[in-house]
């Protein structure tokens, strides 16, 4: 089994995921992890497949091509992933939550990272929303699904951040994830 990544973006329209997995069907691709959404009307997918071996990957892109023409779609992209890659994989698994909110401006997300990528900190989702407040300013909201490395001590974190939004103005709060099944 060979391991692809598929990603797509284009207008938000009703099908695009109907239209694709329909092509990975015929081509017997499994998604074994995803994440669609749609931004600002625009609609946005990654997709972690399993091919089987011997898939005939040029036409698995071309019907993936054809698929993007018909959906009208701006970008379809089919890449190979390293089956061997020598670093290590950081952790990936959530651990914690940040929270983030207050008025926006550039560098909130940049500033967040930073601390976080400072202190060896993966993020493993991120998300974003710019809320309009009836009669005020957008109100930012930021939250984050983060994994603390065993060497990361969660109070002294927590305190780095409380200082990230105290420089940009901002609410921060973090808090261990809990981990309920699905």
């Amino acid at each position: 089994m060979s391991h692809l990544a598929l990603s797509a973006l284009g207008r938000d329209r009703p099908g695009i995921v109907a239209e694709m997995t329909g092509v990975l069907v015929e081509h017997g691709v499994n998604i074994e992890d995803s994440r669609m959404a749609i931004l600002s009307g625009e609609f946005a997918m990654v997709l972690v497949l399993g091919a089987p071996e011997g898939v005939d990957r040029q036409r698995l892109e071309q019907d993936l091509q054809g698929a993007r023409g018909r959906l009208g779609l701006e970008t379809v992209t089919l890449a190979d992933l390293a089956a061997g890659d020598a670093s290590p994989a950081p952790a990936s698994r959530a651990t914690h939550i940040v929270s983030v909110y207050g008025g926006d401006h550039p560098g909130i997300v940049h500033s967040v990272a930073t601390a976080l990528a400072e202190r060896g900190v993966n993020i493993a989702d991120l998300t974003t929303r710019l809320v309009d407040e009836p009669g005020g300013e957008p109100l930012y909201a930021m939250a984050l699904e983060v994994a603390l490395g065993a060497s990361v001590e969660a109070d002294e974190l927590e305190a780095a951040l409380v200082a990230v939004g105290r420089d940009q103005g901002v609410e921060v709060s973090f808090r261990a994830l809990e981990l309920d099944a699905l």
